[in-house]
């Protein structure tokens, strides 16, 4: 994952303890004045109590199952209790623990999973509906119907958060899978590229063995050396291609049928790399609002195939969002340099990120991080120090010639 989506997710994170935080500390100072003011009997402190746990089950994180399960336990025997043989004076501790189940109620419909979501959501509706017959069968038939309004709306507004979430995270699978397809893609027409050669190279071995020319040792040596490497390297790629496929197609992750899989290419469908860097000089060069400049460094060498092809995507993805999100940068620079046995893809602008115009799905370097996982390497995408923005990612280089 990009460094961009793991600071967007500890800024959501923070968000979430501050608003936790927020709600325990003004739920237990509305505990603590109605435990002062209605300290008279047990059965108060008891409403008191078990309110207060429904409020630790609303605010709770890790053990949300547990708490919530406690929360209707006891909601459900208090009422029974009360209803039954009990009815205390004074129950302003009902409000809090109303209000605490109403949140728990919607936590649950949002997160809980399909075979605990119905129980629990039928326990907490029936707790909270039924804790009016505290008081009395009238007081039942006064609240229970306003009581009914809010739960309605609590598991409305928990049905459309999962949704949201659901729907997020088909999408999320969904844009990783077609990235790692689309590599894979690549890889097949890399290993077939590879096949053919050796197909050539062990033509070419007959072909001079029945010819009767002699043949120096030399010769022979580099003729099956060849051979040797490109078989090795079709089966690099193909190992990489069917663990791609793989984790692209997981029976275990539903969410990933989210959309169709990637159409197969047709004559009309752009190029692909094919093991060069020439479609890359292409793509920077009709690059021109802002202008867009390319540089190799010199010992950047032969480059293997998917590297290449993920260096172009890298370097696609990051000016279609300089043009949908810098339209106000003066110049982008693209470069391709050695780095730490790596090679190092980086995309740079100085935009403000002003006059953003053009929508965005937000998922283009989700896939692309994808991309760069799968091959062992890292993507940074993220504001620089001067200004501007950069994309840059580590993509290993193996092998690679000077």
């Amino acid at each position: 994952m990009s460094d961009k989506g793991s600071g967007l997710d500890r800024v959501h994170r923070a968000g979430g303890c501050f608003v936790r935080v927020a709600y325990g500390g003004f739920a237990a100072l509305y505990l603590l004045i109605c435990l002062y003011s209605i300290f008279r009997d047990a059965a108060s402190v008891w409403i008191v109590a078990v309110a207060a746990v429904a409020n630790v089950a609303a605010i709770s994180g890790r053990r949300f199952t547990a708490w919530t399960i406690a929360a209707v336990t006891l909601s459900l025997g208090t009422t029974a209790y009360l209803a039954l043989a009990f009815r205390p004076e004074f129950l302003a501790g009902v409000l809090a623990e109303i209000g605490a189940l109403l949140i728990v109620t919607a936590r649950t419909v949002r997160q809980a999973d399909r075979r605990r979501l119905v129980p629990l959501t039928a326990l907490l509706g029936a707790a909270i509906l039924a804790c009016p017959l505290r008081w009395s069968v009238v007081g039942a038939a006064a609240f229970t119907a306003p009581l009914g309004v809010l739960l309605a709306i609590a598991l409305g507004v928990g049905l459309y958060l999962r949704a949201v979430e659901a729907r997020r995270a088909r999408a999320l699978a969904a844009a990783r899978r077609d990235e790692r397809l689309e590599l894979a893609r690549d890889l097949h027409d890399f290993v077939a590229h590879h096949v053919t050669g050796i197909v050539v190279q062990a033509q070419a071995a007959r072909f001079a063995a029945r010819s009767g020319a002699a043949q120096s040792p030399e010769q022979l040596d580099r003729m099956f050396g060849g051979i040797e490497k490109a078989g090795t390297e079709a089966l690099t790629s193909m190992r990489r291609m069917v663990g791609l496929l793989r984790d692209a197609q997981n029976a275990d992750a539903p969410d990933g049928e989210a959309r169709p899989a990637a159409a197969v290419p047709g004559p009309d469908s752009p190029p692909r790399p094919a093991g060069d860097l020439t479609q890359l000089h292409d793509l920077v060069a009709g690059f021109t609002h802002p202008p867009a400049a390319l540089t190799l460094a010199p010992d950047l060498g032969t480059l293997p195939p998917e590297v290449v092809a993920s260096a172009h995507r890298v370097v696609q993805e990051a000016l279609t969002n300089v043009r949908k999100h810098a339209a106000d940068a003066a110049s982008v620079r693209v470069s391709l340099a050695r780095a730490d046995g790596a090679v190092e893809v980086a995309v740079r602008d100085d935009g403000r990120g002003r006059s953003r115009r053009l929508p965005s799905s937000g998922f283009g370097l989700t896939g692309l991080a994808e991309r760069v996982a799968s091959l062992g390497g890292r993507l940074h995408a993220g504001p620089r120090p001067e200004g501007g923005w950069e994309v840059v990612a580590l993509l290993p280089a193996g092998d690679a010639k000077p």
